[in-house]
């Protein structure tokens, strides 16, 4: 998809965010509180990265997750920018970016904080998962 296709397709800050490495505002987006069980994918290719299993209250205004589903689909870059060394975690198939990656997380789930825009990801409620086409993972619920 295009950049064109993709300003028709999200809304401007879903464009800001994986387009051109934005951050959206901390507790003033859709996922931040989110307690539902499901999946979180791409928003840009529908592909799943995160599960509310691993998604924990971090304090910090965004969702948190202390791993993705499949590690390959993401990629991991060093972020110099804004004066900060980070590390931005990406969607490798469509090279969109989502959030970064911290060394803050909780001990018993590995020490990682995957902290994530929500403009990144769109949430499939686990009773939509097989209406949306994600019913391969209906295990990861059961």
């Amino acid at each position: 998809m295009n950049r064109e296709q993709l300003k028709l397709k999200l809304s401007p800050m879903q464009y800001e965010v994986t387009q051109n490495n934005a951050t959206e505002p901390p507790f003033h987006n859709e996922y931040w509180d989110n307690h539902r069980e499901g999946l979180y994918v791409n928003i840009v290719s529908g592909e799943p990265l995160f599960s509310s299993l691993d998604q924990f209250d971090s304090g910090c205004g965004w969702p948190s997750f202390s791993k993705p589903l499949d590690q390959s689909a993401i990629e991991e870059r060093t972020d110099r920018n804004h004066g900060m060394l980070r590390v931005e975690v990406r969607s490798k198939n469509v090279d969109a970016h989502l959030g970064h990656v911290f060394n803050d997380g909780t001990v018993e789930s590995g020490g990682l904080r995957y902290c994530i825009n929500s403009a990144s990801l769109r949430f499939i409620p686990k009773e939509d998962l097989e209406r949306e086409g994600y019913s391969e993972y209906l295990y990861l619920f059961e």
